[in-house]
């Protein structure tokens, strides 16, 4: 694992911080690799339940590294594309924590996210035509699927940065905290993911990212495809017992 990327994990929590503050946290390759791994570790380790991404300093990201993409430094990895992660983000829940700025690749690491908990001085944007660049790292494909057709148009063509409150309100932005309790603030909601079971978590993002462009006539029956597993799992009658029993559920992921 590179210095670039710490993770910690606690309590079925595992926390993914961006390690380069001298930089704004801006993602080079070593960025890219170190979440690469660190979500191929973690999503398959059974104790683990959600994961939280941020930056420290009291930043997010500010992208790509420039200076890194000029000297041929690629922040790509192959299969997870930019950052290691935004094309294929991990099975389990990604809750996205952010202060100061998620700018470019860093807004569309944001964008690759679940749930957003973002800081009242948080500021984002995909500044990318003021570089001659294109927002290709998920952007300009999940940004209109988020928020309003006319407010992704604005974001993307002006390359202005845009306050979370403003998010927020056009519901991006899950919970809108004040400055520096963007992480503890995710952490509350990362714990109140975890209570839930693991494959049943894994399963209702999967259906939720799938299925939005599923035919209707084939919605049910590819949903089902999905959730049966689950109905037959060792959890799921757990989770019936622990109710009847009016006890906590001890999940296996099994």
């Amino acid at each position: 694992m590179t210095d670039a990327v710490r993770t910690e994990v606690s309590e079925g929590i595992a926390v993914i911080t961006i390690n380069r503050p001298e930089a704004r946290n801006a993602v080079n390759g070593d960025v890219a690799r170190g979440i690469a791994a660190a979500v191929e570790e973690l999503d398959a380790a059974g104790e683990v339940r959600v994961l939280v991404l941020t930056g420290a300093g009291g930043t997010f990201s500010a992208g790509m590294d420039l200076k890194g993409f000029l000297a041929g430094d690629a922040p790509v990895v192959a299969g997870r594309g930019f950052a290691g992660l935004v094309e294929r983000p991990p099975a389990k829940p990604v809750i996205a924590a952010v202060e100061g700025y998620a700018l470019a690749g860093g807004f569309e690491l944001v964008l690759a996210c679940d749930l957003i908990v973002a800081s009242e001085e948080a500021r984002f944007g995909l500044p990318e035509v003021r570089r001659g660049l294109v927002a290709g790292a998920g952007g300009l494909l999940r940004l209109p699927r988020r928020i309003p057709y006319h407010l992704a148009m604005e974001i993307a063509l002006t390359g202005e940065h845009v306050p979370a409150a403003r998010l927020a309100q056009a519901g991006l932005v899950n919970r809108l905290v004040p400055a520096g309790r963007a992480l503890s603030t995710a952490l509350d909601l990362a714990g109140q993911v975890a209570r839930g079971a693991p494959l049943a978590l894994a399963a209702s993002k999967r259906v939720i990212v799938e299925s939005a462009d599923w035919p209707a006539a084939e919605a049910f029956a590819r949903q089902a495809e999905i959730i049966a597993p689950v109905f037959g799992s060792k959890d799921a009658m757990e989770g019936a017992a622990a109710f009847a029993e009016k006890r906590p559920p001890a999940w296996r992921g099994e």
